[in-house]
């Protein structure tokens, strides 16, 4: 007898041995149990999660001798014709190659006509959704109303392009991606069965590989047993997956972490002599860097069988969260666009390169500030041309709270006039309609103080606390606070009513105190106790709020901006472009530069 291959000689006959899809299995089970069957099923999935053996199955249960029965007795002729697929009443039609509407009126005609044997005729269209419109539209009145002896069940791999007026027709059930410890241990079984000799790792390998498809596991567990002569060891089944194989991931990330550009161009010349394609390479890299996500949040995620468990887990503890995420971000970037590439070569080595070249960057220490306008404070791109006024705006800004007892900002610091710090965009007439916008740079007066009764009265605090912070509750907020996200949106709009060594007491205005959730207040008191070194009782109370860090700032910029408007409008040059050319301010173009 000539060889069966694995997927067809251990196809399940029966719910019992089915794997992977309980919750149909119990569905279907239930429906035969109490006879409430109906007309039309829908079976939707991937490749090989058991779409078609569900049919089969349920053609049996439907036409066994025994009775409907959701336990076929698999030894009647009804079944042991529809296992072998010769049954008369049960038709598999194939929707890719018969999609026109002469094939489904040709079927449609034969369903009006009572089964031949069988107690129904079932009808199982797969790939359902390649039928044309009009194939739809001719069954849509038989599939809502068919004889009483006709069951109807559609399979698909994409039910998006199933019409809904099909759907809504049809009971459906969405058969899963199987698990790869499912897969695992229905490999092993079988392969107990069949008296072959295996290693484990060498199946939880092809059950990753098989992507939670039960057929294409079966399928690359025939080619490894004839690769490696009658068993499935490990470094057969590593040697003959190829490209699949993610080795050269690994030895990337490593020479990536060693900041050791020449291996990292070897390994992808490597890979190219090996013809595996850059954008599944890169598609790889994106969902091994997510493993390692996870890895680094949560350990336990990581199964404990899985083969590079332990090199998911020292990798991750090699690499931060945040370049983690930028390193997937890139990768993700680097498969949308190698499309775009002169080759996929090039596409790739360069998203490397990119990767190599954020992490040197992330290595590299902020260098001091020098003197001169080229400066640039901590976190600011590199190559902004107002850095260093931002930089002496800060250090002034500092200088200032520091000398000032409570945290109410009285002062703003004096700009360098040598520095830009206003630009407007004027616009000529009609006439000299040719000539460019033109941008013209001003230098800014000093900035005035702050008018003191826009703001509450100072904090008070204990003078054991006052040593260790001042009660500058902006300065805590801008310096400490601002990467917590919308707990940085709470803090900003509060103001600081009191503090002590063990509590401080915040105020918030109606119109923020939404900002005020038991969970953002829990982030903000674990912030500021993280901060001072102790657990600190916070207590928010819902008031009319006047010195807050969200409030200073927009006084602080509307002053900028009235400041700028006077100064473009006061500069020479300006006003010799608007009487001598009649060029006009564009509306809303004048911006300070801080």
């Amino acid at each position: 007898m000539s060889y069966q291959v694995l997927a067809r000689k251990w196809r399940p006959k029966s719910f019992g041995s089915l794997v992977g899809q309980d919750h149909v299995v119990q569905a279907l089970t239930n429906a035969l149990s109490q006879q409430r069957l109906h007309h039309a099923y829908l079976f939707t999935g991937t490749r090989g999660v058991g779409k078609t053996t569900l049919s089969r199955i349920l053609a049996k249960s439907l036409n066994c001798a025994t009775g409907i029965t959701a336990t076929p007795c698999g030894e009647c002729e009804a079944c042991r014709a529809i296992d072998i697929g010769r049954y008369v009443d049960y038709v598999e039609m194939d929707a890719a190659s018969n999609r026109g509407i002469a094939d489904m009126v040709s079927l449609l005609e034969q369903a009006i006509y009572a089964p031949s044997s069988g107690r129904f005729k079932v009808y199982m269209i797969d790939e359902v959704h390649m039928l044309t419109k009009e194939a739809f539209n001719a069954m849509l009145k038989t599939l809502e109303e068919p004889p009483a002896h006709v069951k109807f069940i559609l399979a698909t791999t994409d039910p998006q392009k199933v019409p809904v007026t099909i759907l809504s027709r049809c009971l459906q059930f969405n058969l899963r991606q199987m698990a790869s410890s499912t897969i695992t241990a229905h490999l092993q079984d079988i392969l107990g069965q069949e008296q072959l000799p295996f290693e484990p790792p060498a199946l939880q390998l092809i059950a990753r590989a098989a992507s939670g498809s039960m057929r294409d596991a079966l399928s690359l567990t025939d080619q490894a047993i004839a690769y490696g002569n009658q068993s499935v060891r490990e470094s057969d089944v590593r040697s003959m997956l190829g490209a699949i194989d993610q080795s050269y991931l690994y030895e990337l990330l490593r020479a990536l972490i060693a900041n050791d550009a020449a291996s990292l161009l070897n390994i992808a010349q490597q890979m190219e002599s090996r013809s595996i394609g850059f954008e599944s390479a890169l598609n790889d890299l994106a969902a091994l860097l997510h493993l390692l996500a996870v890895a680094q949040y949560s350990p336990q995620a990581i199964a404990d069988d899985h083969p590079e468990r332990q090199t998911l887990l020292n990798l991750a503890s090699q690499l931060s969260a945040e370049m983690l995420q930028l390193y997937y971000q890139i990768c993700i970037l680097g498969h949308r666009d190698i499309g775009l590439a002169p080759d996929a070569y090039a596409g790739f080595t360069m998203t490397l390169l990119r990767l190599l070249a954020f992490k040197a960057d992330a290595m590299t220490p902020s260098a001091a500030p020098a003197t001169g306008g080229g400066n640039t404070s901590e976190g600011a791109p590199r190559g902004n041309a107002g850095g260093g006024a931002r930089a002496a705006l800060a250090q002034s800004r500092q200088a200032a709270v520091a000398s000032e007892p409570a945290p109410t900002i009285t002062a703003k610091p004096a700009l360098a006039a040598t520095e830009p710090l206003t630009t407007a965009t004027l616009a000529t007439p009609a006439p000299a309609a040719e000539l460019p916008p033109v941008t013209v740079n001003t230098a800014m007066p000093d900035i005035e103080q702050i008018p003191q009764q826009a703001f509450s009265q100072p904090v008070v605090a204990n003078a054991a606390t006052s040593q260790a912070w001042d009660g500058n509750w902006r300065a805590l907020v801008e310096n400490h606070l601002s990467k917590l996200g919308l707990v940085r949106a709470l803090a900003q709009n509060c103001e600081l009513v009191s503090f002590d060594a063990d509590a401080m007491t915040l105020r918030i205005g109606e119109a923020h105190k939404h900002l005020a959730s038991a969970n953002y207040l829990e982030k903000l008191n674990s912030a500021l106790s993280s901060h001072f070194g102790r657990r600190l009782k916070l207590e928010i109370v819902i008031g009319q709020e006047a010195n807050t860090p969200a409030r200073q700032l927009a006084v602080e910029k509307a002053e900028l901006q009235d400041q700028a408007t006077d100064a473009i409008m006061a500069d020479r040059f300006v006003q010799g472009l608007m009487q001598e050319m009649g060029a006009t301010i564009v509306p809303n173009s004048i911006k300070p530069l801080h």
